[in-house]
């Protein structure tokens, strides 16, 4: 987790706590389902976190914004997301049903009131979708409000 410190140090004493308890949570959760590459579980905050949050260098999210993680896998980048803008909402979704069931998990375990997992009702009221492209993240950011 010290790598997250180098780069980013405005964090609450929660945020912290949360950040510290996504290694066991991963590690657990991959133990069961292969949630992230079991080579790459070892790098989870190098690898995972510290690329998610790569988006808040670029973006400063404002309070209220709704934002769809389409293709989310195991929370990333919304989970880190979520936990360094506590009052944004994020929509994580995926197409398999046991990677949001450890996105739903970890977001409980670790208190996120901010990251919801179904979008059925979220037509025409999300302001940012985020995509994370293989290797690499990318992020798309398209105005779903405006007309």
């Amino acid at each position: 987790m010290d790598i997250i410190l180098n780069y980013f140090s405005d964090f609450t004493q929660k945020q912290l706590q949360q950040f510290a308890a996504l290694d066991t949570l991963y590690k657990d959760w991959n133990s069961k389902i292969n949630v992230i590459s079991r080579k790459d579980i070892d790098g989870l905050y190098e690898k995972h976190v510290l690329h998610s949050l790569a988006i808040a260098v670029v973006i400063d999210f404002k309070v209220g914004t709704q934002v769809i993680d389409i293709g989310t896998g195991g929370g990333f980048p919304g989970i880190p997301l979520a936990i360094f803008f506590p009052e944004v909402t994020f929509h994580l979704v995926d197409s398999i049903a046991k990677k949001l069931k450890v996105v739903e998990a970890v977001a409980e375990n670790i208190g996120l009131k901010n990251v919801h997992s179904r979008v059925e009702y979220l037509r025409g009221k999300l302001d940012i979708n985020s995509a994370p492209g293989r290797g690499t993240m990318i992020a798309f950011y398209i105005p779903f409000n405006q007309q």
